[in-house]
């Protein structure tokens, strides 16, 4: 069976063949704008998550920056402590033996 090839010696496109091409062309623009729409939504939210985790993370930083400066301030305090605890032994030390 041989396919046919229908002969088209129309040469103006007629207004109903016009008029359905365009209305699937439109169906085919607002499918396209839907789509996008969709996608800058969620562009939207994943920025807004972004942020949230940003703001979250910095939070976090100056956190352990404080948590940091007092560790630092309770090692200094104790290492004066100890030195002034050696000292004191060292004192001691010397007031037992002059007792003898």
């Amino acid at each position: 069976m041989k396919k046919r090839v229908k002969n088209r010696d129309e040469k103006y496109v007629m207004e109903s063949t016009f008029e359905k091409h365009m209305t699937n062309i439109a169906k085919s623009f607002a499918r396209v704008d839907e789509s996008f729409d969709r996608i800058n939504k969620t562009l939207i939210t994943h920025e807004e998550v972004m942020q949230h985790i940003l703001k979250e993370l910095k939070q976090i930083h100056e956190d352990h920056k404080d948590f940091r400066q007092s560790i630092t301030n309770l090692y200094s305090e104790n290492l004066s402590r100890d030195k002034m605890l050696d000292g004191l032994t060292v004192r001691v030390g010397k007031l037992e033996l002059k007792s003898k």
